[in-house]
């Protein structure tokens, strides 16, 4: 099967009007990826070697963000809603192309995993003209039936027309298919809309491929694969089941997860073996972690690298740019951005680093800022190996620390620091003996006498 050529046609024409949203249905996201992109990503694990979207509600918006997710993609639009058939048939272009096999699927399920599409493949492979992905489920209620006789499927009877044992059957039809790319266009073009609503129905097929004596069969998945998202209550749902899919692929890969269902991955994060994440962890997108790294609970991740043996949080947030070399630690209460906090390097808590670089065994005093950012522009700290910076200092960007330097607590430093020196950056302290005794004296009375004008 590797040798044959396959189109995948992605379904995602829809309004969705369900979801209460402006935006296309299937640009909604699951673990930060549009939907749609979660059945463009199944179907090139399936091995899919083109892509057609079939759009209409917000075109130009859905091929701005296929650029993204599916730049090879071809975009066909379907300008008037006139069935499931006539949805196909608007990729007519690309299919008529010499595809061995063509996965036809939809925009709005994007938990479907790439081995459902590989076993409707390979019956392809081996002989079927049309294979149906199906799933069996104790309540079918609502779901059109697969009705299979001797191993065959003879046809798609949707809920309303079935008889009292018809829906009995707990074997469902999911809504995709694969079809030989041989007989794709001819299946389709036979299509008929004599129906109640006038619509061109894709479940149609399988009765006329069988009229012709051709090969129709059903394969089956879970229920998951067929999951389709109509509204924010199902989008929720299919969060939780993807979220679930990954933390179990991330524990028996290696990575102890203390309280799994509090840790919400990102569709991209990577994350290596012997790492331990505590409980209530968000991961955004873009972060990659290498092996025993500890990520402390409430710790919120995004856009971030982290290597092996970091330690992380509790409460620390890693923006965009973040980058932990080995043995770092960012802890409690701490965010840092655009920076490099490199190998042994310490941020313990309370502290803001961004547009940075903290050198290789620095350590960052509870509550230094860098002041990075003008109004206007954004400028860079460099914080040189061995430095030492006090607790409460500020260090207005651009500056340099250098290897070794160190900076008393409570200084705010304007200047660059050679190597090993020593900076202040303070008012000289005055003391004035009783003074604090005159001063609360005085407020005393300026309160008391506003009280009595006040009754």
């Amino acid at each position: 099967m590797s040798q044959r050529s396959c189109l995948s046609v992605i379904l995602a024409a829809g309004e969705g009007t369900r979801m209460k949203s402006a935006m296309p249905k299937v640009l909604h996201a699951i673990a930060g990826l549009p939907m749609v992109a979660h059945v463009v990503k199944a179907a090139e694990a399936a091995g899919a070697t083109g892509l057609a979207l079939v759009i209409g509600h917000g075109a130009d918006e859905m091929r701005k963000a296929a650029q993204k997710f599916a730049p090879k993609a071809e975009t066909f639009v379907q300008e008037k809603r006139l069935g499931t058939a006539h949805a196909v048939l608007a990729a007519r272009e690309a299919i008529s192309k010499g595809y061995d096999d063509i996965l036809v699927m939809f925009g709005d399920t994007p938990l479907i995993d790439a081995q459902a599409l590989a076993a409707a493949r390979q019956k392809l492979a081996e002989g079927a003209a049309v294979v149906v992905i199906g799933f069996r489920t104790p309540n079918p209620t609502g779901y059109g039936r697969l009705i299979e006789r001797r191993g065959k499927l003879v046809a798609i009877i949707e809920e309303k027309d079935c008889s009292e044992d018809e829906k009995k059957i707990t074997f469902c039809n999911a809504g995709m298919m694969a079809i030989a790319g041989d007989q794709a266009l001819q299946l389709l073009e036979k299509v008929g809309n004599d129906n109640a609503k006038g619509e061109f129905y894709l479940t149609d097929i399988v009765e006329i491929a069988g009229a012709q004596g051709l090969s129709v069969v059903a394969t089956e998945a879970s229920f998951e694969n067929a999951l389709g998202i109509n509204n924010r209550a199902e989008l929720a749902e299919a969060e939780r089941v993807w979220q679930a899919r990954r933390r179990r692929e991330a524990m028996l890969a290696g990575v102890t997860l203390i309280a799994p269902e509090t840790v919400y991955f990102s569709h991209d994060t990577e994350i290596g073996a012997d790492t331990i994440v505590e409980p209530n962890v968000w991961f955004g997108p873009g972060v990659r972690i290498a092996s025993a790294a500890k990520i402390h609970a409430f710790s919120h991740i995004e856009g971030a690298t982290i290597a092996s043996n970091c330690d992380v949080g509790p409460f620390a947030r890693l923006r965009p740019g973040a980058d932990l070399r080995n043995k770092a630690k960012v802890g409690n209460f701490c965010e840092v951005k655009q920076a490099t906090i490199e190998e042994g390097a310490k941020v313990n808590h309370l502290t803001y680093i961004g547009d940075a670089r903290v050198g290789a065994a620095a350590n960052i005093g509870a509550g230094t800022i860098t002041c990075n950012y003008d109004g206007y522009s954004k400028f860079f700290t460099d914080i040189g190996e061995g430095a030492f910076v006090g607790s409460n200092s500020s260090l207005v960007a651009p500056v340099t620390i250098g290897k070794g330097g160190y900076i008393a607590s409570g200084s705010v430093i304007t200047e660059s620091v050679p190597d090993d020196a020593l900076a202040f950056g303070r008012a000289r302290q005055k003391t004035i003996p009783g003074k604090g005794k005159e001063l609360r004296e005085r407020f005393a009375s300026a309160a008391a006498a506003k009280k009595k004008a006040a009754e």
